[in-house]
């Protein structure tokens, strides 16, 4: 079966289906339904066999005159059987046959050949009608006579609009495939226009939203490597131009290796956060997750001492609901709030509050409120973001988040960025 289907296209597999659809409704017109016509064909020849005897109830079997059926009146010892009785019955034994007839009606087979007979008894007459089996073979005959062609005529015309349908069908699978052949190809015209709505449409639209999605894709990708490249290439400029200052002697060597240190560990921290990136997606594949009770209270006080000197004039407020619950693992939500606060550090004019209310963090700086052109992308990893900025700060937050099964939005306020982290739906 396998090899059926490798071997040939759909319109031939359609085809042989139909053709093995016609010998199945050809074997079951020739050989089935004359076998399932039998009761019906019997239970009229009982009719045809019973009719001469109640019209003709004062008639000499002699008399009688019917070429398919034999007539045999029995009173006392007397047998009187119709002129046609040998051309029914080949018989030199009559007596014979009239012992297999004991019923009001039935059948019996004599000489290899099934016979039909129906008595009435009238006036101590018992009178039998007797028939071979020919009228069943003509009943059954004209029956399927009957019912073939139209059969047969219904079954040509699902066949060719069965033929007609595939064709269109198969024409939207070749016009799907040379689209999905030409996903990449710009020039070519990826307008299909499928008239009809229906699944082969549906495949079409999902197909386009695809090849869109990996154009986006491949511009964000080539976007991305820019960004990245503009990020790394500023601490090695300056790396640079540091080594070069003291070698043309118009730098002292303590100032030049604290620049290049510094940049140095910028790099670094560059580095460890695309690796952790990279970390985040391998922990989403896994599904291999510690989602135990942390103690929210004590990470966030802790990460406040960590910031709190870092700018003297921002003034840090926290207000924590003792009856909220927070779950994943320490080193997530410290990853976290590390990012948030550092972005914050940047942005923030006096104020950073710190608030945990119904299982919600919200975290509050007062500083110039975010544009809305980059609020949809503001999680994108190296995004050009505010002031010209790249960074991979928030994107970690939004994926370390998600692998939490928590959420995160930001929100303008009429002074300052409130960022909301709430439990995914579905998770109380």
């Amino acid at each position: 079966m396998k090899n059926f289907y490798k071997k040939y296209s759909l319109s031939k597999q359609l085809i042989i289906i139909v053709g093995i659809t016609f010998f199945l409704l050809f074997l079951s017109l020739g050989i089935i339904l004359p076998r399932l016509l039998i009761p019906l064909a019997e239970s009229n020849i009982y009719n045809y066999l019973s009719e001469p005897l109640k019209v003709y109830t004062n008639n000499s079997p002699t008399e009688l005159k019917n070429s398919e059926i034999a007539f045999i009146y029995i009173s006392n010892d007397n047998v009187i059987a119709s002129r046609n009785i040998n051309d029914v019955i080949k018989t030199k034994n009559l007596n014979k046959i009239i012992n297999k007839m004991n019923d009001s009606y039935g059948k019996f087979t004599y000489n290899y050949k099934t016979y039909y007979y129906y008595t009435l008894k009238d006036d101590n007459i018992k009178k039998i009608a007797i028939a071979d089996d020919s009228y069943i073979n003509r009943t059954k005959e004209d029956i399927i006579k009957a019912i073939f062609p139209t059969i047969l005529a219904t079954f040509l015309l699902i066949s060719l609009t069965l033929l007609f349908w595939s064709t269109i069908v198969i024409h939207k699978i070749d016009k799907l495939k040379e689209k999905i052949d030409n996903i990449d190809n710009p020039d070519y015209d990826h307008k299909l226009n499928f008239q009809v709505d229906d699944e082969m449409r549906s495949l079409e639209l999902a197909i386009e939203d695809m090849r869109i999605s990996l154009i986006n894709q491949e511009k964000y990708r080539n976007q991305m490597y820019q960004n990245i490249s503009h990020d790394f290439k500023t601490p090695l400029t300056v790396i640079k131009s540091y080594i070069e200052a003291v070698e043309d002697g118009v730098e002292d060597n303590a100032t030049a290796l604290a620049t290049i240190k510094e940049q140095t560990n910028k790099l670094e921290q560059k580095v460890h956060s695309l690796l952790y990136l990279n970390k985040l997606d391998y922990l989403k594949n896994s599904k291999n997750i510690n989602m135990d009770e942390i103690d929210m209270e004590k990470v966030i006080h802790s990460e406040v001492e960590k910031f709190k000197f870092t700018r003297k004039e921002i003034n840090f407020e926290v207000n924590f609901d003792k009856k909220s619950k927070f779950y994943g693992s320490i080193e997530n939500w410290e990853t976290i709030l590390d990012n948030l606060l550092s972005n914050f550090m940047r942005y923030a004019k006096n104020n950073i509050k710190i608030t945990v209310k119904q299982n919600k963090l919200i975290l509050y700086n007062d500083g110039e409120n975010i544009d809305n052109d980059f609020l949809e992308a503001i999680f994108t990893p190296f995004r050009k973001g505010i002031k010209g900025q790249f960074g991979l700060g928030l994107s970690i937050v939004k994926k370390t988040l998600n692998l939490m099964e928590y959420d995160i939005t930001i929100k303008n306020e009429k002074k300052g960025v409130s960022f909301i982290i709430t439990r995914e739906k579905g998770h109380s």
